[in-house]
């Protein structure tokens, strides 16, 4: 049985930092491509990060240059790193599963979590 649980939501004031981690289980972690979505209070969810199962990385425009994220493959584990923070940052962040699509150039995701929320605010 696949399951992505996230952790490390919380309040933090704009400019802070803030780690999310996801443990994965049920699957074959290290051959799966991996990402972060978002959804914010009244809008669609999107798309916020993915890394391949070889570690490459593509972000959002909105998060490029604030958030990082990274895998470690050996603890079925995968982080996002954010700094920066800003208020429109505010969301539900889910982690998500799934597999890269060479010839689009982008994931297809078929797992998430239950989400994690994160808050930016004074």
């Amino acid at each position: 049985q696949v399951q992505l649980v996230e952790s490390g939501g919380g309040l933090v004031q704009p400019g802070g930092s803030l780690r999310l981690s996801c443990g994965a289980s049920g699957m074959k972690f290290n051959t799966l491509a991996m990402g972060w979505h978002r959804q914010a209070p009244g809008k669609q969810r999107e798309w916020v990060a993915s890394i391949r199962s070889g570690g490459s990385t593509t972000y959002a425009d909105s998060v490029s240059g604030r958030f990082t994220i990274s895998r470690d493959n050996a603890k079925n584990t995968v982080y996002l790193q954010m700094s920066t923070l800003k208020p429109e940052d505010t969301a539900v962040y889910y982690c998500a599963a799934g597999r890269w699509l060479s010839g689009e150039n982008k994931a297809r995701f078929d797992y998430y979590g239950q989400g994690t929320q994160v808050t930016v605010s004074s």
